[in-house]
């Protein structure tokens, strides 16, 4: 039975459903006849990156005064930097922003390139193997999407049969974007799918953290701002999307590409859902996920319903709030039902008021203001300007009321749980009572009175409560956050129960209370409670256990720390009392300074250029500080994914507890340091976790998906231990000699068996990293050590990576390094020379040979990788890896797959002195090695000509016409003696293939 292709199950079935949905199937041939690119496809860099003449006929379509020359427009295109500026330039154009130059009117125009509006005018296409070479390098992409010509979504396919098929078709996504960056100036969207996993993205970000897994959804695709008399026009769009959802008999692949390509969801994303926001004064890329193009749609919905004026979003922190609010206020400020409206953000804090007019800045809305001041505001809403506000809740203190009675005014506030109650809310709805009120929030609403309140001013209007939900469990399933991990400190660091008891978790007015201002104003009061937690003594013990766990535990992982302490002044005397356990640059204090500030505490005041600094040198993991000492600054608002421990020395309780253990929550990814961070982590000197149902009034499943005892963790190791570690360490019965390793590389021959060890030891290695030093672990030290060694041996032996793998984290490094000396393990990976010598060696060597195999293998790709510039063994090496490849599907045996290699080093000992005799170069005998493999005549004569050829281009690698021109002399002087094109075109694509890999000049 033959297996399955990538075409076939993947590929051609992304087209067919595709079809389904709308598009319309442009065969490869035709959309290559399009771009002129040419029947022979020799001539490398011709060849449009659009459908030229679609784009053109769109263009003055749409543009009836459009009158550049035909091709103007596209040359423009051609100039745009091939960065994620020019990106974001050519976005601007798909979404109508760019100009031309209306004549006759002698003033610019919009230029209108998709029409969103009335789509059907669009013209969708879908083709596939989009080729394009710019001279240098050569792509080609699976599937490709256009509308008007436009390509602006790329889906790379790989075979559901191969490992890891989603990350390699990422990986190939990441070269486009190195190798050929201008391709990616257009393109907008990108897909990775094997059939089974679907992930999205979107192109000049393609890391790890911000690509996402699209999931089956039950929604009809919307185009915002959808006007009803336009219905009728789109309804035979919105049918086909539509059947993607409503038949459970569709397989996984269809029901994926019928709603993630679906038109109108393609259209939106473009339109609506990609953001470009400034981080750290560097440009990225986003696109809205799902929940938050979902709570846009429904509040924009909400807003635009005359019948009703309240909802409650509650999307959990890190899940991205602040662009779901900031698209929410654009659309609904570009709704033409909403009639020039008023929309008011309302922001808590004053470090986002700063972002948020940047990222509204962004998206080239004219009409915004900074209502810095409360008479600011009430002469914008008192002169009824229409566009959108940004200013914060205190500012309508003493508000008028009925200042502006307008009924399109819409008030989008952030953190509503504790902005609007008491006072404060009042004048607000006073000030505008026909207004309507969306209330966001990052923490779900407690089980307070406050909670109750919340629920009343905004929830009205929706049976659940919420308009909208994404729950921190969906979060932590989707990987939007990570979960928590808590462990109590020893208990005579902790404070005594009945004083936190009687002076904080029992207190009425400390239920629910959001604002960390408030929660300071309670424990102002707890004075028992606060000198005890400030006592010198304990205050240098907690210090001094804070060093030692970050020593052992924090920074082997490559992570960073919070130490929260009760106040500023707590603040001032743990970074005193860590100086004398930690060097001084591991750690630092940020709190808000005062003129009355006492001595101390102005001996760690920051200027704004001091702070800005740190925050941005400890959210790299390799800067100092390592440890930030806060007590209310940075508790809220700030996001250092690097984040991983939070020492917390303050009593906190619902939303300010989830506000601030949240900062340990957001994943973190470092592909070159292979880490991946496993969960936040808070090691608790209060008693607070011991008290958790007093500690978060929330609903139990929503407690039980934020924070878990590290005991849990304790409990999955031994778990795992006693489960899987046994059965490995059968596998070894000789003390690690080289039978073992045999014996080993052959057990784990298979690629599933040893997937699964991998995943397997890699979880149980992350546990040991996280829990140890502990004298839990005693007991499973030695066993920990066996599999350990185990995974050393089958890693070196398998894995691709040899040279630059990082084998262990750093605490099993050390217990493998330390046991290793006495254990007598013989490992695979002896990289020995490939020489005339060569073949007796392995002959005679003892061992099995499974494990010559391997060595040999390595072996030959080594010396490929010190003479690169000899391209018979860089294509040595490729054949090589063919047959492990073989040899680990059991396709061949091992005793095989041991003579093909060595028959390699026998065949390259007889080239170098057939190569010797004939006087050729390296270059010139590959060149007539494959020729005359080929069977083309005078391979000699033709070999020469090609290295001529090398020598007149000798910056081909460099530049692109020196590329387009030698390949065309490679081709004719194949040519000259072989007239079958499709020969020689192959030919010359695997001459190309093996001397781009290699340092061939």
């Amino acid at each position: 039975m033959p297996a399955p292709t990538e075409h076939k199950t993947v590929q051609a079935r992304i087209l067919a459903y595709a079809q389904e949905v709308g598009w319309t199937l442009v065969l490869r041939e035709e959309a290559e006849k399009r771009r002129d690119i040419g029947d022979s496809k020799l001539e490398i860099g011709k060849g449009s990156l659009f459908f030229d003449d679609l784009l053109d006929a769109k263009v003055r379509e749409f543009n009836p005064r459009y009158a550049e020359a035909e091709g103007a427009l596209l040359g423009k295109f051609r100039h745009l930097h091939a960065d994620i500026y020019g990106n974001r330039e050519f976005v601007e154009h798909i979404r109508n922003r760019g100009k031309f130059y209306d004549p006759d009117e002698k003033r610019e125009r919009d230029l209108i390139l998709i029409d969103y509006d009335d789509p059907g005018r669009n013209v969708y296409e879908v083709t596939e193997e989009w080729i394009f070479h710019n001279g240098q390098f050569g792509t080609r992409e699976d599937v490709v999407f256009l509308i008007n010509g436009i390509p602006v979504l790329v889906i790379e396919c790989k075979n559901a049969t191969k490992d890891e098929g989603i990350a390699l078709g990422i990986d190939q996504i990441r070269r486009y974007h190195d190798e050929t960056p201008e391709l990616m100036v257009p393109q907008q969207l990108f897909t990775a799918t094997d059939a089974i996993g679907f992930s999205y993205g979107v192109t000049w970000n393609t890391v790890r953290r911000n690509i996402f897994a699209w999931k089956k959804e039950d929604f009809e695709p919307q185009i915002s701002q959808m006007d009803a008399d336009e219905e009728d026009q789109k309804s035979n769009l919105r049918k086909s999307a539509k059947s993607a959802v409503e038949s459970p008999l569709l397989g996984n692949l269809e029901r994926m590409v019928k709603t993630f390509c679906a038109i109108p969801r393609v259209l939106a994303f473009l339109k609506d859902y990609i953001v470009f926001a400034e981080k750290d004064e560097e440009l990225n890329k986003y696109i809205l996920r799902q929940h938050q193009t979902g709570g846009v749609e429904k509040v924009v919905a909400r807003a635009l319903d005359p019948a009703r004026k309240r909802g409650l979003v509650w999307h959990t922190q890190g899940s991205g709030k602040t662009f779901t609010m900031i698209k929410t206020a654009e659309l609904l400020f570009r709704a033409p039902q909403a009639d020039k409206p008023t929309i008011l953000l309302m922001i808590d804090r004053n470090e986002l008021e700063d972002q948020m007019l940047k990222n509204l800045a962004a998206l080239g809305i004219g009409n915004l203001e900074h209502a810095d001041r409360i008479s600011t505001l009430n002469r914008l809403l008192k002169n009824d300007y229409r566009g959108i506000i940004v200013t914060m809740i205190h500012k309508f203190r003493d508000m008028p009321a009925d200042i502006n009675p307008r009924s399109n005014i819409y008030v989008l506030i952030d953190e509503a749980h504790r902005t609007t109650g008491g006072d404060l809310g009042n004048y607000l709805m006073a000030g505008l009572p026909n207004a309507s009120f969306i209330g966001f929030t990052g923490t779900p609403v407690d089980k307070t009175a406050y909670g109750k309140g919340t629920f009343k001013t905004f929830g009205g209007e929706d049976d659940a409560g919420y308009l909208h939900k994404y729950s921190i469990a969906e979060s932590i399933e989707d990987k939007t956050t990570l979960p928590l991990y808590y462990q109590l400190a020893p208990n005579e660091m902790l404070v005594p129960h009945e004083t936190l008891d009687q002076e904080f978790l029992s207190l009425a007015e400390a239920e629910g209370v959001a604002d960390i201002e408030e929660l300071n104003k309670i424990l102002e009061r707890a004075v028992n409670l606060k000198n005890f937690l400030k006592g010198k003594q304990r205050v240098r013990d907690v210090a001094k256990s804070v060093a030692k766990h970050y020593r052992e535990n924090v920074e082997p992982l490559g992570y960073k720390a919070f130490l929260v302490g009760v106040d500023r002044e707590a603040c001032a005397h743990y970074k005193k009392a860590l100086d004398e356990f930690l060097p001084p640059e591991y750690s630092e204090v940020v709190y808000t300074g005062s003129n009355n500030d006492s001595k101390l505490l102005k001996e760690f005041h920051l200027d704004s250029k001091a702070e800005r600094q740190i925050r941005k040198s400890f959210a790299k993991r390799e800067q100092f500080p390592k440890i930030l000492i806060v007590t209310e600054k940075l508790l809220t608002g700030y996001d250092a994914p690097v984040l991983y421990a939070m020492y917390l020395d303050k009593p906190m309780r619902d939303h300010t507890l989830l506000q601030a253990i949240a900062r340990v929550n957001r994943p973190y990814e470092n592909e070159a340091e292979e880490m991946v961070k496993p969960h936040g982590f808070v090691l608790d000197f209060v008693g607070i976790f011991d008290k958790l149902e007093k500690a978060l009034a929330f609903d139990s499943a929503e407690i039980n998906a934020i924070v878990k005892d590290i005991g849990l963790l304790k409990s999955l190791f031994a778990a795992k231990m006693a489960d899987k570690v046994p059965g490995w360490l059968k596998l070894i019965v000789h003390h690690f000699n080289d039978k073992d390793v045999d014996g080993l590389i052959e057990h784990f021959r298979d690629k599933e068996r040893r997937k699964e060890f991998f995943k397997e030891y890699k979880e149980i290695e992350m546990l040991y990293e996280i829990i140890s030093p502990d004298a839990f672990l005693r007991p499973f030290i030695d066993d920990y050590t066996g599999i350990s060694k185990i995974y050393e041996v089958v890693r070196k032996a398998y894995t691709k990576r040899v040279y630059v793998d990082r084998a262990f984290q750093k605490k099993t490094n050390e217990l493998v390094q330390k046991h290793i000396g006495t254990s007598g393990i013989g490992e695979p990976g002896e990289v020995m020379k490939i020489n005339e010598d060569t073949v007796e060696y392995i002959v005679n060597r003892k061992g099995g040979d499974a494990t010559k195999v391997i060595n040999l293998v390595k072996s030959i790709e080594k010396f490929a990788e010190e003479n690169s510039d000899d391209p018979f063994l860089v294509a040595m090496a490729e054949r090589a890896r063919a047959v492990q490849e073989q040899f680990e599907s059991r396709q061949t045996g091992t005793a095989d797959a041991l003579n093909q290699l060595l028959d390699e080093v026998e065949r390259n000992e007889a080239r170098k002195r057939e190569q010797a005799g004939k006087g050729f170069d390296g270059l010139t005998y590959f060149v007539f090695s494959k020729i005359d493999e080929a069977g083309i005549q005078n391979a000699e004569g033709v070999s020469r000509k090609i290295r001529e050829a090398f020598v007149e281009f000798p910056n081909w690698k460099r530049s692109e016409n020196s590329l387009r021109e030698l390949r065309q002399a490679v081709t004719f002087a194949i040519f000259a003696e072989c007239e079958e094109l499709d020969q020689v075109t192959a030919l010359v694509e695997d001459l190309f293939r093996i001397l781009e890999k290699g340092g061939t000049a």
